[in-house]
């Protein structure tokens, strides 16, 4: 399977909140070979917290993309037959134009300078990148959860440009408890000391507590009870009876940890913000 990671810049695009972003790049990795026709695309949309990086073996990492076991050869976005694209999202913190970026104003990250951005935002700079390679018409495009909701935006923005959507585990907005979530999430990391409003790119010292408590929030939204009882139950962890004090007793807590320490190496606070944001 041929793998390429690119990366492609557009002097400005324009936002729903009325705002211009300019200029603005997007990182995107592409499998597979397009036909001379040019018929034979699909794009791929990321979760909320993934990125372009959707099969093969990474170059920096060594892990396999988080939809490899569906793109290549033979699998079910065969890249033996299809041409298959997934970009980083806007406001995204792995290659993407986001918060993280440098304000060409300023010579200094964006922060909390960037503007608000929506699902719609994020679609609108899909579009640019796939009408730059010079495709017309999508053969479709799918994505699961965030994913999913700009498969469903494609589908109503652009329907002349897609042929089929597939959108999985998702919604077209969100309800008043996701939000609720979120908004948690938001909050536990603008209450940590080290996000300073959000400048913290020069500190070396990100927002991590706040952060890892978001995404141990974000995870319990993932799993529904029933699911959570099936895998950890009541079980202890590593020990057989209770520690009275407040270290780890339970397996659930264990993972909740480990999920949310891992978390803070690898994305952005201000991303997270921005993300949820759009997300509702």
């Amino acid at each position: 399977m041929v793998v390429e990671t690119r990366s492609a810049q557009f002097e400005s695009i324009p936002l729903d909140s009325g705002a211009t972003l300019a200029p603005v790049e997007i990182a995107y990795e592409t499998y597979g070979h397009l036909n001379a026709a040019k018929s034979n695309a699909i794009l791929v949309t990321h979760a909320f917290t993934g990125d372009a990086h959707a099969a093969g073996i990474s170059h920096e990492t060594g892990k396999p993309g988080w939809w490899d076991n569906m793109i290549g050869p033979g699998k079910a976005f065969d890249t033996d037959r299809y041409f298959v694209i997934c970009s980083n999202v806007l406001g995204g913190c792995q290659g993407t134009t986001g918060p993280g970026a440098k304000n060409p104003a300023t010579g200094r990250p964006y922060a909390m300078s960037f503007p608000v951005i929506t699902i719609r935002d994020m679609v609108r700079l899909q579009r640019m990148l796939v009408q730059s390679l010079g495709i017309e018409r999508l053969l479709g495009v799918a994505g699961g959860s965030m994913g999913g909701m700009q498969a469903l935006e494609w589908a109503v923005s652009y329907p002349e440009m897609v042929l089929s959507v597939i959108p999985i585990a998702t919604t077209w907005r969100h309800s008043a408890q996701q939000i609720a979530f979120n908004e948690v999430g938001r909050q536990a990391i603008m209450a940590d000391p080290d996000w300073s409003e959000g400048n913290y790119y020069d500190t070396n010292k990100p927002p991590a507590r706040g952060l890892s408590i978001a995404r141990m929030v974000g995870h319990i939204t993932y799993m529904s009870d029933e699911s959570m009882r099936e895998k950890f139950g009541r079980r202890l962890r590593e020990k057989e009876k209770f520690g009275f004090d407040f270290g780890v007793d339970f397996e659930i807590e264990s993972y909740l940890r480990y999920r949310g320490n891992q978390f803070v190496s690898r994305f952005d606070a201000n991303s997270y913000l921005y993300i949820t944001k759009a997300e509702d």
